[in-house]
């Protein structure tokens, strides 16, 4: 009696039915996801906050505070602050802000008219030269006939400088609508691009929403990080978990100081803009400081969009001025990059600038303004586990991190 042969290799229907509801999963976790992008990068940025929260919680611990109380104090302590120096500062900022928004459209004109005269000029040039043609080659054509043949070429010649008239009127008319039709998508764009650079603050209930979810988050964060951290343990085995709690300590510290340094990296090129654009003499200096100041928080874009509106406030004065502020942004931009970010240590993220300029490009293109914002922390957290993960264990590169020195 032959034996019963064996089933071959080869999927059977509980692996295929176990595979297709793996995908389906993982397809609806990600629909989930994208659904709420903006939570989650809300809950994103919270996280990052409470991180670095619980630095100052850890060290109001040892005087016998409760973490809960530090946490709360910390934060009332902080928006108490900036309520006062919004009452203080208030009126004046907003008086400046004002003038800002009247003055940038004034310069906007004048750079429209400085381009509308320039093409104007070469379009009178292009005329006149096919208007001084136009009369020579009539002549030498008049020239040659007889008198019958020169009063049907005079009544001819007149007949084709009416036309010839009436064609410069139209062409003066299309040259009027042209300019027309190229001032008014030029207004749309910038229309378009103060409605959508100032889109976050459009909606005072979902800002509001979005500041009560990140403060919370923080908070919880803030008072027992260990139980987020022991969850987070239980998703890998055991023999993974101690070189798994290293990663993410890691990652931790790296964002805790590249926050902390971010802040004082803003509060510094706040303060020096506004000091330099007072002793320029440009308006609206204090609020194209700030500006300035909470722009620094996305580097390498964040400088650029912030020089685009001190520009045009100094236009309104002249062009020598706003050469001035230029140059006086291109250095702040190089002292910057010269003197703060070594004394702060930022360079401790080492994330090449290429790496930097098209994660934020990416992310802004996914994930709209907030991407932009979170698209440098997210980059960082990704890179300390490649570095220990891959780097260190796999090719067997020694590369440092933050948090080598605390480990050590």
């Amino acid at each position: 009696m032959s034996p019963t042969p064996r089933p071959g290799p080869g999927w059977r229907t509980r692996d295929i039915l176990r595979a297709a509801a793996l995908v389906a999963s993982v397809y609806v976790a990600l629909k989930l996801l994208w659904v709420g992008r903006s939570v989650v990068l809300i809950g994103f940025f919270g996280v990052l906050l409470g991180i670095t929260l619980s630095a100052g919680v850890d060290r109001l611990q040892r005087f016998r505070i409760p973490r809960g109380v530090a946490a709360v104090g910390i934060v009332l302590l902080f928006f108490g602050a900036l309520t006062g120096i919004g009452l203080l500062a208030a009126p004046q900022v907003s008086r400046q802000l004002g003038e800002l928004r009247r003055q940038v459209p004034e310069a906007i004109e004048r750079v429209e008219r400085w381009v509308q005269q320039r093409g104007g000029g070469v379009a009178q040039i292009i005329q006149a030269a096919a208007d001084t043609a136009s009369p020579q080659a009539e002549a030498s054509g008049a020239a040659g006939g007889d008198s019958a043949g020169a009063d049907a070429a005079r009544r001819q010649g007149a007949g084709e400088a009416g036309d010839t008239s009436a064609q410069q009127g139209q062409g003066g008319q299309r040259g009027q609508q042209g300019q027309v039709d190229l001032r008014k998508p030029l207004s749309q764009q910038l229309a378009g691009v103060g409605r959508h650079f100032f889109s976050i603050f459009s909606s005072t209930v979902a800002v509001l929403g979005g500041l009560i979810i990140l403060v919370f988050v923080a908070i919880f964060v803030a008072v027992d990080p260990g139980l987020y951290h022991r969850g987070l343990m239980h998703l890998f085995p055991h023999r993974m978990r101690r070189r798994a709690g290293e990663v993410m300590s890691a990652t931790a510290t790296t964002l805790r100081r590249w926050l902390l340094m971010q802040l004082v990296a803003m509060l510094v090129i706040g303060t020096v803009t506004t000091v330099v654009l007072l002793l320029l003499g440009v308006k609206a200096a204090i609020a194209l400081g700030i500006i300035a100041g909470l722009l620094e928080f996305i580097p390498y874009v964040g400088p650029i969009l912030s020089a685009v509106p001190a520009i045009a406030m100094a236009l309104v004065d002249g062009p020598e001025k706003a050469i001035y502020v230029v140059l006086a942004y291109t250095a702040i931009q190089q002292l910057e990059g010269m003197v703060l970010q070594p004394l702060l240590m930022k360079e401790g993220l080492q994330l090449p600038p290429v790496i930097t300029i098209l994660g934020q490009a990416l992310f802004s293109l996914v994930f709209g303004f907030l991407g932009l914002l979170v698209a440098v922390p997210v980059l960082a957290s990704v890179m300390v586990p490649v570095k220990l993960l891959y780097v260190r264990d796999v090719v067997g590169d020694d590369v440092s991190v933050p948090g080598d020195e605390e480990s050590g």
